[in-house]
Formats: structure tokens, C-alpha cells, sequence
């Protein structure tokens, strides 16, 4: 049980380093400046969001934050439950993605959790998003898949 959690928790640290260095990197460097590496597919740049993932759910960070409080909890949970490595890889990518989110929550807002999360890839049609929101993202696309081949 030990090394099932210190995967997951290995891998969700992992995310919010790279998550918080990136977010850092881009409110330097992209913040008014943003940077387009693919015309008209891929640009770096510096957006507050203030809501949810792929801008949904604007003004409605403290309600997000909560649920991510308790996503993490359940997550947390999770792990404790004998599974394959690739769902504790995967528990870890969601937990490290809610944690990078919920530190932006935690120390950007004039109150408690309602602090804008920083994105800052801007990838062609899909809103912008930062590194916490891939992590999510890549997590429940390798659960579905692992689902589905485990059938």
C-alpha cells in the first residue's frame, strides 16, 4: 500500500512542480506578450480564469474549489484500494491536476478559495488551459482506455 501511494503521490507532486513552474513561467514571459509558436493552432499566452475548465462555469471558483477539495479527498481514497499502476498513475495525474488548480484558488483570490487559475496554452479551438487541466484531461482519457481494454 506504501509504494501504491508513493506512486500516486510521486506523480501528482510531479504535476504540481510542472504546473506551478509553467504557470510562473507564463505570468513573466506570455502575460501581454503572448507568443505564437503554430500560426493559428498553438500560442503561448497568459489568461485569468476565474472559472472552470475550457472557461466554463465563469465567477464560480469558490463552488470549483470546493469540489476539487473533495475530488482530491476522494482520490486520496482511491489509492488506498488495490488496483492496477496505471490507474494509481492515472489517480495521481487527477490528483496533482486538482492540487495545481486549488494552489492558484488558494493564493490568487482576495478570499479564501476563489482565486483565477492561470492558463496559458491556447491550442487551436480548445479554450485555454494550463498544465493541472492536461493533467486531468490525460488521466481520464488513459482511464477510459483501460477500462475499455480491460473488458
Amino acid at each position: 500500500m506504501i509504494r501504491r501511494y508513493a506512486l500516486g503521490v510521486g506523480v501528482a507532486l510531479g504535476v504540481v512542480v510542472l504546473d506551478l513552474w509553467t504557470k510562473r513561467y507564463a505570468a513573466i514571459h506570455f502575460k501581454g506578450n503572448p507568443v505564437e509558436l503554430i500560426p493559428g493552432f498553438l500560442e503561448l499566452t497568459y489568461v485569468e480564469n476565474p472559472g472552470g475548465a475550457f472557461g466554463s462555469f465563469q465567477n464560480g471558483g469558490t463552488i470549483i474549489a470546493v469540489a476539487a477539495l473533495i475530488v482530491t479527498g476522494v482520490v486520496i481514497g482511491a489509492m488506498a484500494a488495490p488496483r492496477p499502476r496505471i490507474e494509481t498513475v492515472a489517480l495521481g495525474l487527477v490528483l496533482g491536476g486538482a492540487v495545481g488548480n486549488l494552489i492558484d484558488r488558494f493564493a490568487r483570490g482576495a478570499g479564501l478559495i476563489d482565486g483565477s487559475v492561470i492558463d496559458w496554452i491556447d491550442l487551436w479551438i480548445i479554450p485555454t488551459f494550463n498544465v493541472a487541466d492536461a493533467s486531468v484531461t490525460i488521466a481520464v482519457a488513459v482511464l477510459l482506455i483501460h477500462a475499455w481494454r480491460s473488458r
